[in-house]
């Protein structure tokens, strides 16, 4: 454990030094380290053999759910990883896409109103790249059912999480490997598949976060949310206290977004410039069946500015898929009930994705 830590904080040390000039917080000295990320012979899937990690750690959730399997998968090297959903009977799904700056594959059939029949949803880092991944758990489900005449369905949507040192990314191979991990039950948190390299808090250069699940049952309905945070904003627990995010090293405290602007035009700096990419992936899913599951969409999304703040930024591109298995029907919990517990589930997820976090 001790030694993945490590890897994922050297990665943050890097994101800092080399974005701190553009941050208006950092030096000449952090810029310079930053020309030297790509030297010649990159670092990339390219270049490289690289060796996928599969292997589940603490911390977890467990959960009976044999509608819903999770697979994770991840190359230390990056480090960088992928998650994947999977949907043995499929799952209806709409997405609500917010922020100015998102990437995802799959989706004119998921928001605006629409809906479709989704096999799995693969969250990826690599930017743009890591895309790739998604295309990789459609190939697998192809061959996994038996290369049937069929066309399975997978969305995929990526963070940016390339202030590393090399360009590896979560390519096909990977979201094939991590489609054959999946499992039913088991969701892995921190610094785990999609959540290797994540941050938040751009005010003073951001801190790492991971992804973070959790999961409620009530009667026969089964809920659960799952998240990976990449956000401009910070993290906030119940109490209104800043957890994660806009650090000031000089003074030991945690200022909200408000209190840093302050702070930069009372000390006539610079203003900071924004992170230019950052993004908070989510999935809500039920085993109920929804009425109106975009409305769902809508308000879980909602409330999660709540535990990040800002929220859906210029600068975010943030995604929340709803997503259901439409297995039961449970009278006594309508949609607007559901939506109550699916955000406070929401906040819980985005606390746990600080689980793996010292």
């Amino acid at each position: 454990m001790a030694e993945r830590n490590d890897l994922t904080r050297r990665s943050f040390l890097r994101l800092t030094a080399a974005t701190a000039l553009a941050a208006g917080i950092g030096t000449a000295a952090g810029a310079d380290e930053g020309k030297k990320a790509l030297p010649n012979g990159a670092k990339t899937n390219d270049t490289l053999k690289l060796n996928p990690t599969t292997k589940i750690r603490e911390p977890k959730i467990e959960f009976d759910w044999p509608a819903l399997h999770i697979g994770a998968a991840w190359y230390e090297e990056g480090p960088t990883g992928c998650t994947v959903f999977y949907f043995p009977d499929q799952a209806k799904t709409v997405a609500d896409i917010r922020g100015g700056n998102h990437a995802s594959s799959l989706m004119d059939n998921l928001e605006n109103g629409h809906s479709d029949y989704l096999d799995a949803i693969c969250f990826a880092g690599g930017s743009i790249y890591g895309l790739e991944a998604a295309t990789g758990v459609t190939a697998e489900l192809l061959a996994k059912g038996g290369y049937a005449n069929r066309v399975y369905k997978t969305s995929g949507a990526i963070i940016w999480d390339l202030w590393r040192d090399n360009m590896i990314y979560p390519d096909k191979d990977l979201g094939r490997v991590a489609l054959r991990m999946a499992r039913p039950g088991t969701f892995p948190m921190g610094w785990q598949g999609v959540g290797c390299s994540p941050g938040c808090g751009g005010g003073f250069g951001p801190e790492s976060t991971g992804q973070g699940g959790a999961f409620r049952q009530i009667g026969a309905t089964k809920l659960a949310v799952f998240t990976v945070v990449n956000a401009m904003g910070a993290i906030y627990n119940r109490k209104g206290e800043i957890v994660r995010g806009n650090l000031d090293k000089k003074t030991g405290k945690r200022l909200s977004s408000v209190e840093c602007v302050e702070k930069l035009i009372s000390d006539s700096a610079t203003p900071a410039k924004p992170r230019e990419h950052n993004t908070t992936l989510t999935l809500v899913v039920t085993n109920q069946k929804v009425s109106n599951l975009e409305q769902l969409a809508r308000q879980v999304h909602t409330s999660m500015a709540r535990a990040i703040q800002p929220f859906h930024t210029i600068k975010d591109g943030d995604i929340l898929y709803a997503a259901t298995t439409e297995e039961i029907e449970n009278k006594a919990l309508d949609d607007l009930a559901l939506g109550v517990l699916a955000s406070e589930l929401a906040w819980d997820a985005v606390l746990a994705t600080l689980s793996d976090i010292a």
